[in-house]
């Protein structure tokens, strides 16, 4: 199956912390073949709410998210591993960067990462009671 032409992500993985690896299968995608964007993101927030919750300290709540590009699609069997890093802390939210780059199972690709998606997720710290909680400083 082609890919589509879209600007050049960059050619390797960023320097952020691997936070989670998974791979696509087939009850994530639709007729084509193709992952669903849906099941994507989710991985990507799964990816970022490991960070803010290490950060935190505690729970978190996604609250937004924001600058999402597909660039490339993701198919069946690859290997999509998503990288993330803290940008920004407020009183009571986290903003994580987050981008995705798969590892392609089908012949010709050879093992070359690919840049698919990124996008911004800011996440809040949830006290015990439910509600928002300031992010501690870091020690």
């Amino acid at each position: 199956m082609p890919e589509p032409e879209n600007p050049a992500p960059p050619s390797a993985p960023p320097p952020l912390e691997p936070a989670l690896r998974a791979i696509a299968m087939p009850a994530d995608s639709n007729a084509n073949g193709d992952i669903f964007g849906g099941w994507l993101l989710s991985q990507m927030d799964l990816a970022g709410s490991s960070v803010a919750i290490r950060r935190a300290q505690s729970r978190v709540a996604t609250v937004a998210v924001t600058g999402m590009s597909f660039r490339r699609p993701v198919f069946i069997g690859d290997e999509v591993t998503c990288y993330a890093e803290v940008m920004k802390v407020g009183h009571t939210s986290i903003t994580v960067r987050i981008e995705s780059w798969v590892r392609r199972s089908r012949g010709g690709m050879g093992d070359a990462p690919i840049a698919v998606t990124d996008g911004i997720f800011t996440y809040v710290a949830i006290g015990e009671d439910g509600k928002p909680r300031p992010v501690p400083a870091e020690g």
